[in-house]
C-alpha cells in the first residue's frame, strides 16, 4: 500500500476512535491526545437499547455519561406517575457531571430514546486518573466546573425572572 493510502486509512481509523470522540466533547477538550488515549482506557462504553433506563430518581450516582451514539430523554416523574421531559439529548452532550466528585442520589429519570451507546466516566476512574496524570484529571474537573457554573447563573437568571414574572409564587421565600 502506498504512503497516501496509508494515510488516508490511518486518519479514518483515528477519527472513528474513542479517544478521537472524546476529544469532540467539551469536558475534554481541552486534553491532549496522549491524556484522551489514557482517558480512553479509563472509561465504560455501555449499548443501550431504545426505551432502556439508565438511571432512577433517587438512585445512588457515582458519574457522568457522555452520548456517543443515539438519544437520551431526562425526565422527572410525579407521585402520580406523570413524567416531565427535563432536557433531551444527542451524540456528544452529557449528563450526570454532578455525581462525578460528590456520592449523591439521581435527581432525574434517564432512557434511551432510540438504540443508544453511553461512554461513562465514574468517580473511581477520575480518583485513578487523578494518580496517573494529574494535569488531566484537573483540566477535566476544571471543565465541569466552568460547565455547572455556567448552568447555575442560567438557572439564577431564570429565577429571578420568574420571581419578577410572577411574585405571588415566592411569598413564602421573602424575609
Amino acid at each position: 500500500m502506498n504512503i497516501l493510502w496509508g494515510n488516508i486509512f490511518r486518519k479514518k481509523l483515528e477519527e472513528e476512535s474513542l479517544a478521537f470522540f472524546l476529544g469532540a466533547v467539551p469536558v475534554f477538550a481541552e486534553l491532549g491526545k496522549r491524556s484522551r488515549i489514557q482517558l480512553e482506557t479509563l472509561v465504560h462504553v455501555r449499548t443501550y437499547k431504545a426505551n432502556e433506563t439508565i438511571f432512577e430518581t433517587g438512585d445512588p450516582g457515582s458519574g457522568m455519561y457522555v452520548i456517543r451514539s443515539g438519544a437520551v430523554q431526562v425526565f422527572e416523574r410525579s407521585p402520580a406517575g406523570t413524567e416531565r421531559e427535563v432536557a433531551r439529548l444527542g451524540p456528544k452532550d452529557f449528563f450526570g457531571e454532578s455525581t462525578l466528585v460528590v456520592p449523591a442520589k439521581r435527581t432525574a429519570s434517564a432512557r434511551t430514546l432510540e438504540p443508544t451507546v453511553l461512554v461513562g466516566l465514574f468517580r473511581a476512574d477520575i480518583t485513578d486518573l487523578a494518580k496517573r496524570r494529574p494535569g488531566a484529571a484537573y483540566r477535566i474537573l476544571l471543565c465541569i466546573a466552568k460547565i455547572v457554573s455556567e448552568r447555575l447563573h442560567v438557572a439564577d437568571y431564570e429565577l429571578l425572572r420568574l420571581r419578577q414574572k410572577h411574585p405571588e409564587y415566592f411569598e413564602d421565600f421573602r424575609s
